[in-house]
């Protein structure tokens, strides 16, 4: 029997005034693996992102998540979504933030003690927020996607301004989710990252340059790293 992809994504156009965000994107993503989206500044990952949890408005195209149009109610459940900035209350602690998301979403008892576990962030349970690093918070915010256990993580950039240990821990977090059954939709501007993900899609200026693995873009483009990949696509056009 053949297995639904997690999400596809058919000529999907997205416009803010006068620019185009997006561009007559088209992609599939298979389940239980990790997708990285790949790209500079400014090409259209968050937005992406955003259409795939239902929360941007599209010009033209279809979004089709975990077989269900992308933003019905339904996926709120399936999906954990975790934004740049850290979306939890400073003014409150870890566990009281946890325990306030678990409510909301039904997560059912014991989700607040196994998401503390699942980030490694027991022994700060009782915390204020607010007087955590930034990577610590990043984690509190990653633990209130968990809670629910979802079907589909989408990461906007969540190792962004880590260091390198910590971003080393959730990637291995990442992995072992994704093992689970879990499928996993994460962006990066640091390409170095390209090498943890089971596939890549690399963007630009709102296009799919590639949708490929590392190997065969190394393959296709004679590079030996998705940054030269990457430089390599810029020179001759998508694919």
């Amino acid at each position: 029997m053949t297995v639904q992809p997690a999400i596809v994504v058919e000529h999907l156009d997205v416009t803010r005034g006068r620019n185009e965000v997006l561009q007559d994107l088209s992609l599939t993503i298979p389940r239980g693996e990790i997708t990285g989206l790949l790209g500079p500044s400014g090409s259209g990952k968050t937005t992406l992102l955003r259409c795939l949890v239902g929360l941007q408005v599209m010009r033209a195209g279809e979004v089709t998540v975990l077989g269900l149009v992308a933003g019905t109610p339904e996926l709120r459940r399936r999906i954990g979504y975790v934004t740049q900035a850290p979306a939890v209350y400073s003014d409150i602690t870890v566990a009281d933030n946890l325990d306030y998301f678990s409510q909301i979403l039904d997560a059912g008892p014991g989700a607040v003690a196994r998401v503390l576990h699942e980030v490694d962030m027991e022994r700060h349970r009782d915390r204020l927020v607010g007087t955590l690093s930034g990577g610590e918070r990043a984690r509190v915010s990653l633990a209130t996607a968990l809670l629910h256990s979802p079907e589909l993580l989408v990461l906007d950039e969540p190792t962004v301004g880590l260091d390198p240990s910590l971003r080393d821990q959730l990637w291995t977090m990442f992995h072992e989710l994704a093992e689970s059954g879990v499928t996993i939709v994460v962006s990066s501007h640091v390409m170095d990252e390209a090498e943890r993900c089971d596939s890549l899609i690399l963007l630009r200026e709102g296009r799919v340059l590639a949708h490929a693995t590392l190997a065969e873009l190394r393959e296709r483009t004679g590079a030996s790293n998705a940054e030269g990949a990457f430089l390599a696509l810029v020179r001759t056009g998508p694919e």
